[in-house]
């Protein structure tokens, strides 16, 4: 037993494989360092044709080539972590600390409120220890039809929560078991008929929740039969907008009360809905001020010692994730040192091929691909990224303790915080927590909580705790742990990622970059990982080089690259072939098909040439002091024909946009080149010869722009539906581009 007690709560592997790409790596490195040579070798003299075009690449090829090393240091040595929930259990079962989870949401329109209670419904019926268990809704819409959809939730948990907990239920959201369940039915004939009957049941129950749900958020409004039986609703009495008013707090089911019992005599979890007050001449800092509000509005009602945040649109899909994360933070060799375990983003409404990259996307995106490959590589320093969502933290480590080597903090329930304290006053007490002037002159949003001022407040709230000599640890465990919505559009996919581009250009910029700030705190391959994410918007320079001088000089006849004869072709050839080798492999590796590697290579090019470009622009305006940073929500809604067009994955442009016109403009300016090129060469103004002698790669680099733009072309001049490019979207970018082939003429 001695023996057993002493066996790791989790363990960690090596990836294999890393031999063979390190040599791929190196083989990759000397290919660029052979073309560098090339370019400084072989610059135009001044006054010679091309040599503004071959200066512009030369400087783009040095930042691929610094940003491709910087990216190596999240793929150069992988681990895996495993964890042990048996021995978990086997030694403290009885012991389990509290676990408050918060739950955020902003607004009931663009995240419908049935859609909400389903991420709340799913981790309310956790495999943890009801007692133990505290749910917490933010609402910064503070909107009364949330707070009636969680009153039905809570009514309709004493029914799930029992039925979860005699089928073993999963996936723990109502909405995502039913479609489950109903595709069982069709392949499996021997159901038990009791559980059928069961089933039946609690779906009925869900229908009439959602049913109630539905048609008050059809209403607008909640009806005073409602208002009448419920006491909280006099709490939006003095509401003015979701801009101003009061501090909203109900406990809707006190765990600490003997009577909050499920339909099986169980107790129920705490559940509390807060809308944090907001005032007009007050900054209410987002996500990152509400998350700082439950902080501390919890540590009143339950204090649990371990806190996890989910976007409203992230539902549990693994009932046993707590214990996972309690694996680490238990663990007796390592667990005091672990500040948060982040668990991936994951989606469950991606299309075959994945029309927008979401998830597997090589190069850029902090999805699948980088949380299957690359988190791994920075889990290795034990600095994997705080995302936002799906993440365990320590509650004092969120609370500004800086680590000590000497000093331990055992993660052990210690019972709930003012049990003795009577519902009423418990409430009133912890509204003040959540008021606009409780943080005036305190270090919440600085050293303690989450951090203000960044659009991407998680990133830079996990380098800070990394630099307090924390550790955080990446958790992927075989059962995907969350599962939420992808967005459906690709100006929804642009725009948030121009959010998310712009926050880490803004870290690299503020005093909390990596580079300085992380300087002796954190080890030189982390630094180096937090930068590759903080210079993406950086990417769209030279990205830009790329995609429009090789076509303007293809046009003009001039040639930027090594004649297909030469030697120096190799370093190109090589290079280009193994980058699109290696990603073609590792994304096939990810479980990607080929036409969704071609996907990602289209929106890896559109994210580069827009939400990079603007991210970047609007930061420098940013610093400027034109602009404030603005926090954009994603709608979780679509209608039903973009729905139809998803699924049957036709890109939805349907809009007017500055990046569409960007999107359009050079997609038509390579078409425009491409043709004129053609029409030179049938011409005789350039021969047959010349033209496969000197302008191979630049050919081959227009063509390919060409095909990866084809469903552009479509939504220009072909496409009828909604979905197509506006009229006025089309004109701009003819003009744009028929505008720069004329400038090409006089660039030299």
């Amino acid at each position: 037993m001695g023996e057993e007690r002493y066996l790791p709560l989790f363990e960690t592997t090596r990836a294999k494989g890393r031999v063979l790409y390190r040599l791929f790596a190196v083989s990759v490195f000397v290919g660029i360092c052979l073309i560098w040579v090339y370019r400084v070798t072989h610059i135009p003299k001044a006054g010679e044709d091309g040599r503004f075009g071959w200066m512009c690449l030369f400087a783009a090829e040095l930042w691929f080539s610094f940003y491709w090393v910087v990216t190596q240091t999240t793929r150069w040595s992988r681990i895996y972590r495993h964890t042990f929930k048996d021995r978990l259990s086997q030694r403290y079962e009885k012991e389990l600390p509290g676990v408050d989870i918060f739950v955020c949401t902003a607004d009931p329109i663009i995240e419908p409120p049935m859609m909400v209670m389903n991420t709340v419904l799913s981790v309310v019926a956790y495999d943890y220890p009801p007692e133990k268990l505290s749910v917490y809704l933010s609402d910064d819409g503070g909107s009364e039809l949330t707070y009636y959809a969680l009153l039905e939730a809570a009514e309709f948990a004493k029914h799930w929560i029992p039925h979860c907990k005699k089928y073993s239920v999963e996936p723990r959201s109502p909405a995502a078991y039913f479609v489950s369940t109903a595709s069982d039915a069709v392949g499996d004939q021997s159901q038990n008929q009791n559980r059928a009957g069961d089933v039946a049941l609690i779906k009925k129950l869900y229908e009439n929740m959602e049913n109630k749900i539905e048609n008050a958020v059809k209403l607008g409004r909640i009806s005073e039969e409602v208002r009448s039986k419920h006491k909280g609703f006099s709490q939006w009495n003095s509401y003015s907008s979701k801009l101003d008013h009061d501090t909203i707090l109900q406990i809707v089911v006190d765990g600490r009360n003997p009577n909050a019992r499920d339909v099986e005599g169980c107790m129920l979890p705490t559940l509390v809905y807060l809308a944090r007050e907001k005032r007009p001449q007050y900054h209410h800092n987002f996500k990152a001020g509400a998350m700082n509000a439950l902080i501390r509005v919890s540590s009143s009602i339950s204090n649990g010692k371990l806190l996890l945040n989910v976007d409203c649109d992230m539902y549990s899909n693994n009932s046993m994730a707590i214990r996972d994360a309690l694996c680490f933070f238990m663990d007796e060799e390592q667990g005091h040192e672990i500040a948060y375990v982040q668990f991936p983003q994951n989606f469950d409404n991606l299309t075959k091929n994945e029309l927008y990259a979401s998830l597997k996307v090589i190069n850029e995106l902090l999805f699948w691909y980088i949380l299957k490959v690359e988190a791994h590589g920075l889990d290795n320093y034990w600095g994997t990224l705080y995302i936002g969502s799906g993440c365990f933290h320590r509650r004092e480590v969120l609370c500004g303790n800086i680590f000590s080597k000497g000093c331990r903090s055992e993660m052990k329930w210690e019972g709930k915080k003012g049990e003795e304290i009577a519902i009423h006053d418990l409430e009133e007490t912890s509204k003040s927590l959540a008021s606009c002037a409780f943080e005036e002159n305190t270090q919440w949003g600085k050293e303690m909580g989450l951090k203000y001022g960044c659009p991407v407040e998680d990133v830079i709230t996990g380098l800070s705790i990394q630099c307090r000599g924390w550790k955080s640890v990446y958790c992927n465990p075989t059962r995907k742990a969350f599962l939420g919505l992808n967005a459906t559009t690709l100006l929804q996919i642009l725009v948030q990622h121009k959010r998310w581009s712009e926050g880490n250009l803004q870290i690299m910029l503020s005093k909390y970059s990596a580079v300085w700030f992380g300087h002796g705190k954190i080890s030189l391959g982390h630094q180096l990982g937090y930068l590759r994410y903080n210079l993406w918007a950086a990417n769209c320079w030279a990205t830009l080089i790329y995609s429009i001088l090789p076509s303007l000089y293809l046009l003009r006849g001039t040639s930027l690259f090594p004649q297909i004869s030469s030697r120096w072709i190799i370093p190109f050839a090589y290079v280009i072939i193994a980058k699109n080798i290696g990603s073609f492999l590792e994304y096939m590796w990810c479980g990607g098909t080929t036409l969704g590697w071609w996907n990602d290579q289209r929106i890896w090019l559109y994210q580069r040439i827009t939400s990079y470009l603007f991210a970047f622009i609007d930061t420098i305006v940013h610093y400027l002091g034109y602009t404030d940073s603005a926090f954009v929500i994603t709608a979780k809604v679509t209608d039903e024909d973009v729905s139809e067009r998803y699924k049957k994955e036709i890109t939805e442009f349907g809009g007017s946009s500055p990046m569409f016109t960007v999107l359009a403009t050079l997609a038509l300016l390579n078409l425009y080149c491409f043709a004129g090129f053609v029409q030179a060469a049938i011409a005789g103004t350039i021969g047959v010869a010349e033209v496969y002698e000197t302008m191979c790669l630049q050919i081959l680099l227009c063509g390919v722009l060409i095909v990866i733009n084809l469903p552009l072309y479509e939504a220009l001049y072909l496409r009828k539906d909604k979905g197509k490019l506006p009229s006025s979207v089309a004109v701009k970018s003819m003009a744009f581009a028929g505008f720069a082939c004329i400038c090409s003429k006089f660039i030299y």
